[in-house]
């Protein structure tokens, strides 16, 4: 048996085809929780309820805290409010927790909510007020803060009265008496300091706490640049809410590259890899169909120069090679101009030296290839004329290209359009319309 076939995915494929399922159950048993969501998954959705009815219920609240949102509403999908409240109660993570109440309808929200003691329904509710793509969704509520006056040694003592600390717990945070943000408390501080020292003279100030508005792309480049493993959260007051966590934040990258790649094919990062046909059929429909009307506006333009075309029929033949230039050359150009944005490296004072140097560019690329096809169309078609012309379209519409790539993703986000997703289609719009056009005007002009 290959080492591929040894695996837990290629194992329960195989139990399943056979219907074994005391065996899946046993397979199933030995593997941790996140194991476990990652067969969820990578799973048909139609044996997705096999597996999820043969997991113990005390186990299926771990695996929900792991598992995609739209993976967890498909799977509760069948069972009772009563029933998902009775497995939710069980999520210890507050920010977990609140991900999943997202996604499912306000009647089971509600009716856990009113289960809750007052101080787990107020973290909650304090939660889900803010956007998930917030660092308020982000974060987590399970934090230790202390007072900046109190010794070391009092914190130590506080401290080892805890069961144990919250995961990635690398700082305490310190306020003060009205629960404000004022510092950090390293443990690597806190370990080795004078058990007489106070927590003001331990304690470091130069590392800002995020607000609970950020937009979740800013928390990652914050986390990023500064190297956090956590970092506190507070609202407009300076008030402490919660902290994130790295691991929260490594979701987020994850997300965020999801969804440029997949945005770029008018995919989202929401797409279940084996969701339901129909589903995935009309998730994809919308793009397909905005990209079958700009194949129309490009044959449109074809269809004007129908009579130039019919007298030298080599200008179908060369057509592709100037649409499909000007699409790889703004392609590259629209990428670097997205992931700029993206790592907020691209502002409103450095973005006309962009546009400059990859207009730049693409009129020294566009300069350089345009001389290699006109020598090629030259030397196949024996034609000078039609040579300087391709020479010439190509080189207006690598400019084009490079132009267009280098002012769409702006100009898209100031219209509220998500540039992954729609940088793409306006751009092969761009460069089909402008490379047809130059190529067979300026062929009716040299022509005729």
């Amino acid at each position: 048996m290959s080492s591929i076939e040894s695996t837990p995915l290629e194992k329960l494929n195989t139990l399943i085809a056979s219907g074994t399922y005391s065996q899946i159950k046993a397979l199933i048993d030995i593997l941790k929780s996140a194991d476990i969501a990652a067969l969820l998954e990578s799973t048909p959705f139609e044996q997705r309820a096999i597996i999820w009815n043969l997991i113990d219920p005390e186990q299926q609240s771990e695996i929900l805290q792991e598992l995609h949102q739209d993976i967890v509403s498909d799977l509760l999908a069948d069972s009772s409010n009563e029933e998902v409240v009775t497995l939710l109660a069980q999520v210890e993570s507050d920010d977990d927790l609140t991900d999943i109440l997202q996604q499912l309808p306000g009647t089971i929200t509600q009716q856990l909510l009113r289960s809750m003691d007052s101080q787990d329904r107020a973290r909650v509710e304090n939660l889900l007020s803010y956007g998930e793509d917030t660092a308020g969704g982000l974060m987590d509520t399970d934090t230790i803060s202390v007072r900046a006056r109190v010794t070391v040694g009092v914190v130590l003592r506080y401290l080892r009265r805890h069961i144990e600390l919250p995961a990635m717990t690398d700082n305490i945070f310190v306020v003060n008496h009205r629960d404000q943000y004022i510092g950090l408390l390293p443990l690597r501080r806190l370990l080795v300091a004078d058990p007489g020292m106070t927590v003001r003279e331990v304690m470091i100030t130069d590392i800002d706490p995020i607000d609970a508005e950020t937009h979740e792309s800013e928390v990652a480049s914050i986390f990023a640049r500064y190297d956090l493993v956590s970092a506190p959260v507070i609202d407009s007051n300076g008030l402490l809410l919660g902290r994130i966590t790295i691991d929260d934040v490594v979701d987020v990258i994850k997300d965020e590259a999801d969804h440029s790649l997949l945005s770029m094919a008018g995919l989202t990062e929401d797409d279940d890899t084996f969701a339901p046909i129909w589903r995935t059929a009309k998730s994809r429909a919308v793009w397909l169909g905005a990209n079958l009307i700009t194949a129309f506006l490009a044959s449109a333009v074809i269809s004007i120069f129908e009579d130039t075309i019919a007298q030298v029929v080599a200008l179908a033949v060369l057509m592709p090679i100037v649409a499909s230039m000007g699409g790889v050359a703004g392609s590259q150009t629209l990428t670097l101009v997205i992931r700029s944005m993206a790592q907020g490296q691209l502002v409103d004072s450095n973005i006309m030296w962009m546009i400059r140097r990859e207009l730049a560019v693409g009129l020294i690329n566009g300069c350089v290839w345009a001389s290699v096809v006109a020598f090629g169309a030259y030397f196949v078609f024996g034609d000078f004329t039609l040579g300087l012309v391709i020479a010439m379209a190509l080189l207006i519409n690598m400019a084009a290209a490079a132009f267009s790539g280098a002012t769409l993703p702006r100009l898209l986000q100031k219209l509220n359009i998500d540039p992954a997703v729609a940088g793409t289609v306006v751009l092969t719009t761009i460069t089909d319309v402008v490379g047809f056009m130059s190529f067979l005007g300026l062929a009716t002009i040299f022509y005729t």
